[in-house]
Order: structure tokens, then sequence, then C-alpha cells
């Protein structure tokens, strides 16, 4: 196997929701050895994902290893003990009553484990009046403030059709762990990284957010058109729809260039970039008649060639078979026993000193399916295994 940056780490992914296994899968894509703690099947616990060889399930938790343990019993605990002592990283995303009961928090752990770093992500923060507080992403779209400003200006409040705060915190956790490592590297001292649900949007809010803690101006939904700058936004096309960005004069200039109006650029409601967002309604249906003479091709080619970004709108299928998906590929491989080759993401991050990746090193595996070659790395000999299956430990 090649190495890769985080080889040499092992991770245990004690995670249940999707924003954890998100910030597990960045260090398992990146060479870390993720040993995934799942309840064994008698306790009848759930994944989020459903089905193991769901898409959803392979493409969340493919290169890590499966390892089924009952916290809740003392040799559980113990077993888990024994593999903690060979881990550098513990990510978890229990409500703060469930790990203080399984004696698995960070106050408790770093006693013994001072180097570890331990990370957690949950809905509304670690502490606080919601701390206790189920959080799953489209709550947290609600609270965050996010589906305020998504959908149009006279419509109802619209989630994203993503589940955006979850993968959003994810990434967020998994730069934690990152800068955690580095740290370490320096003090040898680990520590506790987490971050919640709602602070990752309330950062993803971004400038619309800085609208607000800067002059008091609540910003609020203005549907497919951006929220400061015009014309950029939602167009018909002869046969579909495309974004055009033309919020600069220079790009106004040759978008009207191309679509044979001038009278536009000349307008004096248009000349500057404040009169094109106050006469924007009046703008955008002048553009609209213009834009429907012409195919979602010959939009995106004449205008792009004069510096005028315009894109079309892609149902998932034709985004991914587009040329350029296509040339970057982030489409890899996996083989699983059962499905055979399977497509799945792959991190958007490139390196120069790795090659591409277009093959993954395992598929999402069934649960418990590295029990035995697990156990037998932390010295367990192959009857103190099955006495644990018996005794439901494992």
């Amino acid at each position: 196997m090649v190495s890769k940056p985080l080889s040499g780490l092992r991770v245990l992914d004690l995670t249940l929701a999707r924003a954890g296994p998100v910030a597990v899968r960045l260090l398992a894509d990146w060479g870390a050895d993720v040993i995934r703690l799942e309840p064994p099947s008698s306790t009848q616990a759930q994944d989020v994902t459903g089905h193991r060889a769901g898409s959803d399930a392979q493409n969340l938790h493919r290169n890590k290893r499966s390892l089924s343990l009952n916290l809740k019993t003392e040799v559980g605990y113990g077993l888990f003990l024994k593999l903690l002592a060979t881990a550098d990283i513990l990510v978890e995303n229990f409500r703060a009553e469930v790990k203080y009961r399984l004696k698995i928090d960070y106050e408790t752990l770093r006693q013994t484990h001072p180097s570890l770093i331990y990370a957690s992500i949950s809905g509304f923060g670690q502490d606080g009046p919601y701390r206790d507080r189920p959080g799953v992403d489209q709550i947290v779209q609600g609270t965050s403030g996010l589906m305020s400003l998504t959908g149009e200006l006279s419509g109802p409040p619209m989630r994203v059709g993503i589940a955006i705060s979850d993968t959003s915190a994810g990434m967020f956790l998994g730069q934690g762990i990152l800068l955690a490592l580095i740290e370490r590297s320096k003090t040898g001292v680990g520590q506790w990284v987490h971050t919640s649900l709602l602070e990752a949007m309330l950062s993803k809010l971004d400038f619309q957010a800085a609208r607000y803690t800067m002059s008091g101006e609540s910003p609020g939904r203005v549907g497919n058109h951006h929220p400061t700058f015009s014309p950029m936004g939602v167009f018909e096309a002869a046969d579909g729809f495309v974004n055009i960005a033309a919020s600069t004069t220079k790009m106004f200039r040759a978008f009207c260039e191309v679509l044979s109006v001038p009278q536009l650029a000349a307008d004096a409601r248009f000349e500057s970039g404040a009169g094109r967002l106050k006469h924007r309604d009046a703008l955008n249906a002048t553009i609209n008649e213009c834009t429907r003479a012409l195919t979602m091709q010959q939009l995106v080619e004449q205008l792009n060639d004069v510096g005028c970004p315009c894109g079309p709108i892609y149902s998932v299928a034709e985004a991914f078979d587009d040329p350029q998906a296509q040339h970057l590929g982030m489409v890899a491989n996996a083989h699983h026993d059962a499905l055979g080759d399977i497509g799945l993401i792959r991190s958007p991050i490139n390196l120069s000193n790795h090659a591409p990746v277009t093959e993954f090193d395992r598929a999402a595996p069934a649960l418990g399916a590295h029990n035995q070659e697990i156990y037998t790395e932390l010295g367990l000999s192959d009857l103190e295994i099955q006495a644990l299956e018996r005794a439901g430990a494992v």
C-alpha cells in the first residue's frame, strides 16, 4: 500500500450521524488507519445511512475497518481502553450524557492518554442552553438562518438540497484535527477539538452574516439571484436554464455586446453596479427576453469567450458526465466482495506529491468484518475472541 500523508496514524471512529463520519472519511482517504467501533448486531443499533451495502454507507465509510464492540459491558470497555492505547485520534458525536455514562469523555481519557487528540461534533455545541438538544441537518439549516436566505423572495424558506450543515461541520472538524496534529508534533500534547453543526453553518453564512454583525442588516431571500450584484443569477435559454454573472461593468458591457443589446449598456439605469442592483427586476426581465433566443450551449460558449462567466444548470447525472468533471476524475472505484467494483466520490483535495486517486483501498466494511484481524493485533487468541462473541461483548 502506498504511503500517504496520514499513514501511521490510528483513528478510532465512534461516530454515528453523518457529520462525524465525514470528518473521519477525510482522515481515512489520506492514509490513516481508521477503525470504526460499532455496537454488535445483538444491540440492534442502526446506522444513519441505512443499508450497509447502499450507496450512502459505501461512500461515507470507505477506507475504514469495522470492529464490533459493546462499550456497555465491562469486558468491552476494557477492550476499548486497550485499543485506545494504540490510537492517535478518537472521533465521536455522542450526546454529552452518553459519553460521560460510558466513560469515554475527554476529561476521563486524557488522564491516561495525554497525547490523544479527541474530536467531537454535535448539533449545537458542547455547552450552552441547547447542549442537549438533538440537532440534525435540516433543523440546523433553519436555526442558523440559512433557510431564511434560500428560496424565492415571495416564497417560503427553503432547505438546501444537500446535507450542508452535516458535511460542513464534518469538514471543519477534519481541519481541526489536522491543526491539533500539527501542534502535537511540536508539543507532544493532545487536545479536545470540537465543533457543531450550528457553528459550522453560522460560519458558512460568511458575507451574509457579516452584513448583520457589522451593520445590523438582516438579509433575506432573493431567489436565484445574487444578493448584492446584478445581473448575476439564473436566466432562461431556449432549451433550459443557465447561470450568468455579468456583475462588473466590464462584464456587463461584454454581455450586452454578445447579445446585441447595446441599448442596455447605454441605459442610464444600468450604467453602474448600484443602478443595476436597484433596477434588477427590469434588467432581468429584459435579459430573459434576449437569452430565450439562444441555446444553453450558445450562451455558455459566446459569453465565456468574452470573459463573462456563464454555465449550464445541470442535473446530478449531467454534472458528472460533463467533460470537465470527467477530466477531474472525481469518481474512484472500490472493490466490494458482494457488489463488485463500485464508483464512489473521491476527496476533492489534490496533492502534487501523490498520484490522483483512482481506486480506494477498501469498500465500506460489513459490521465487525475486521474483528478477527484487529483483536488478533491486540494480542487476543482465537479462543478468547470466540468467548467474547458468546458473551455479547463483540
